[in-house]
């Protein structure tokens, strides 16, 4: 299993920032295989993780076209960001 964790610093979010946000959400899990999805906000920070199967559901799920387009608006919401991808090497649960 791979984590995507992705870290933002957040300048004007809006109704359409979070509409569009819980759109790649959906379209993650029904179609390139995203597990589970958690997000963070507080203050100016955004802190998301995504966990997936494969490195190829993650290099898929960027490459949606919806997804880039996406990216193109981030500049709009973002006034930085960072994705950090980890494979993870052991779980524990109680």
């Amino acid at each position: 299993m791979y984590l995507v964790v992705f870290t933002a610093e957040l300048s004007e979010p809006d109704h359409k920032y979070f509409a569009l946000a819980e759109k790649l959400r959906r379209l993650a899990f029904d179609e390139y295989g995203c597990l589970e999805f958690q997000a963070i906000n507080k203050g100016c920070t955004e802190i998301a993780i995504s966990s997936w199967v494969s490195l190829e559901d993650i290099q898929r799920w960027k490459q949606d076209p919806g997804h880039q387009s996406a990216q193109r608006l981030a500049t709009r919401w973002y006034k930085s960001w960072k994705v950090t991808i980890t494979e993870v090497v052991r779980e524990y649960e109680n």
